[in-house]
């Protein structure tokens, strides 16, 4: 289904390699999946994970996104889990922002680890790129991983080595969507990508 429809988000990260990573993949999963062509992503808010555990931190990061936005436009914040539960992280992180923008769409995305176990989930796709052996094939459990910059490193050709800032933005770009849906919280972030564009 294709839209003329306007989106625009804004986003809360964590992470520096997040910073380009998050837009490009919530644009690509609008204009694959959505068939939304019109999108428009904020410059992201970053806040690291143990400044945004802190009373008030994480309402701050959500207010300047809100500055950069319209009064309806919806606000991502996507934050590793690393050994939280995403099912008590999720729904905790979304309590605390919308306490300070009740009224606007907010998805909280919270990728079971790591954000890099959506590349493992789409190891196939991977296969060959940007230093990645030509032979690729997924972990069992691409979720199950804890260390999954580790696994990308330990699957580089010799000489290469896994950076977030230098490499994540440019998978985000390559990784085939389909595949990486088999991960349950990219299936989520799908899904409430969706929710924000159709429902809010």
């Amino acid at each position: 289904m294709q839209t003329a429809r306007v989106v625009r988000f804004g986003i809360v990260i964590e992470g520096k390699g997040e910073v380009e990573a998050a837009p490009l993949l919530i644009r690509r999963i609008c204009h694959e999946i959505c068939g939304v062509f019109n999108v428009h992503t904020a410059r992201p808010i970053r806040i690291t994970k143990t400044t945004l555990v802190r009373e008030g931190e994480l309402e701050r990061a959500v207010r300047l996104a809100e500055l950069a936005m319209g009064p309806a436009d919806p606000i991502i914040i996507l934050v590793d889990t690393d050994d939280d539960c995403p099912a008590e992280l999720g729904p905790a992180l979304k309590t605390r922002a919308l306490s300070v923008v009740q009224r606007r769409g907010i998805a909280t995305i919270v990728p079971k680890h790591e954000f890099e176990s959506w590349f493992l989930a789409a190891a196939r796709s991977l296969a060959g790129k940007r230093g990645l052996s030509h032979d690729l094939e997924p972990p069992e459990n691409p979720e199950g991983i804890r260390g999954a910059k580790e696994w990308l490193r330990g699957k580089m050709v010799p000489g290469r080595a896994y950076s977030p800032t230098v490499d994540q933005a440019a998978l985000a770009a390559e990784m085939d969507l389909a595949q990486a849906r088999l991960s349950r919280s990219f299936d989520s972030f799908v899904r409430e990508i969706e929710r924000l564009i159709y429902d809010v």
